[in-house]
C-alpha cells in the first residue's frame, strides 16, 4: 500500500501567513491547488499546506522530524522566526514555533549528548 500525508494548516491571513511559513520551510512552495492554499514538499509523499479558513484558523498542531533540529532551527533564526518555547525529552527536542494565527509548528528530532 502507499502512502502518502498531506498535512493542512488553516490560517485568516493567506498572503501574510504565505511569506511567515516561506521563511519557516525555506522554500517557495512546491506548487498552488488556488489562490488561497500553498504547499510544501517535505519529502517523497509528504507536504504541509496552508489554506484560508478563518473559522478554523489557529488550531492547528503538527510536528515536523528532521535528522538535525539544532541546524534547522539556526536556519530558521536566520530568516527572522524564533522558536516559542523548546521541550526536552532526553536525546529528542522539539522547538516550538507559532505562526501569526498561533498554529504550532513543531521541529524535533534527536540531539547529540554531551558527557
Amino acid at each position: 500500500m502507499a502512502v502518502g500525508v498531506f498535512a493542512g494548516i488553516p490560517v485568516r491571513d493567506y498572503a501574510s501567513a504565505l511569506e511567515w511559513y516561506k521563511r519557516l520551510f525555506g522554500a517557495e512552495p512546491a506548487f498552488y491547488p488556488n489562490d488561497i492554499e500553498a504547499v510544501w514538499q517535505l519529502a517523497e509523499d509528504r507536504y504541509v499546506y496552508i489554506i484560508q479558513d478563518l473559522g478554523r484558523a489557529g488550531g492547528a498542531v503538527s510536528m515536523i522530524w528532521v535528522d538535525d533540529p539544532t541546524a534547522e532551527v539556526a536556519r530558521i533564526s536566520g530568516q527572522g522566526l524564533e522558536p516559542v518555547d523548546v521541550e526536552k525529552h532526553g536525546s529528542v527536542w522539539k522547538y516550538v514555533f507559532h505562526d501569526g494565527d498561533g498554529n504550532e509548528t513543531g521541529i524535533g528530532g534527536e540531539v547529540p549528548t554531551t558527557g
